[in-house]
């Protein structure tokens, strides 16, 4: 088994980005936050799995929160982290400011997890190619 440390999913809409990290890694739902961040260490270890990061994004924006401090933070946290990721940034640009900001910050944020990641996969049809 592969060992964990960062590790960013990225992938499409309904493409089988969960599935394929809790079967790779040996891992259960026990350990998954489902667009949420875990406010405390979890009991039993320090495994998280941050599922449809780009929805939290958008609701720590609506409550004027700070997805960056608090993204670092969580890393900090952690030791072991798998942030799994829709693409939000292709296609039509919304005419919504708001919608273009969040997709910005998306992107930027995944541009840091990436550089930060130890490996970086993409998710197709339940298939994950690695691109770092």
């Amino acid at each position: 088994m592969e060992s964990l440390a960062l590790k960013l999913i990225i992938g499409g809409y309904a493409q089988g980005k969960l599935d394929y990290v809790l079967q790779k890694y040996h891992l259960d739902e026990s350990v998954v936050w489902d667009g949420n961040m875990p406010e405390d260490r979890l009991p039993g270890g320090d495994t998280v799995i941050i599922n449809h990061f780009q929805s939290w994004v958008k609701k720590r924006m609506m409550c004027e929160g700070c997805p960056e401090q608090e993204t670092k933070a969580i890393l900090a946290r952690y030791q072991n982290c798998i942030i799994i990721c829709d693409e939000i940034g292709n296609g039509i640009v919304p005419m919504d400011a708001l919608e273009r900001e969040y997709r910005e910050l998306v992107g930027r944020l995944l541009i840091m997890l990436a550089d930060r990641a130890m490996t970086v996969e993409r998710v197709i049809c339940g298939i994950g190619q690695r691109i770092k």
